[in-house]
């Protein structure tokens, strides 16, 4: 077993201006399907709009926001879940005055720390 405060875990930049990443399980404490990542995007920044190709799930955990696909955009807060077809492009949009802060799972085939 493996238990760890997510805030003891180094954040990365997330490859946008305002993302930060946080690998808090993988591999490295032996999981063999998913990784579990925090992800946190300060106030009126944006991800950028890109697809994986597999599902992921997310849960918002701080801030306000929305999610935007090609059909339009949703709006999240604390307690949203929001499921990510494979290959459906989106991106996160914090339009909140704190950070939006969500946990992000996905498989093992999305690239990786190594």
């Amino acid at each position: 077993m493996y238990v760890k405060d997510y805030r003891q875990v180094p954040s990365e930049p997330g490859g946008a201006d305002g993302l930060t990443i946080r690998w808090v399980i993988n591999a490295s404490q032996g999981a063999t399907n998913f990784a579990m990542r925090i992800l946190e995007l300060e106030p009126e920044k944006v991800s950028p709009f890109h697809q994986h190709d597999n599902e992921h799930e997310i849960f918002v955990l701080e801030g306000q926001g929305e999610v935007e696909t090609l059909e339009g955009s949703s709006p999240i807060k604390a307690g949203s879940a929001v499921f990510v077809p494979e290959k459906e492009s989106h991106q996160f949009r914090n339009t909140g005055k704190d950070i939006l802060r969500f946990i992000d799972v996905v498989t093992f085939s999305i690239i990786m720390p190594k």
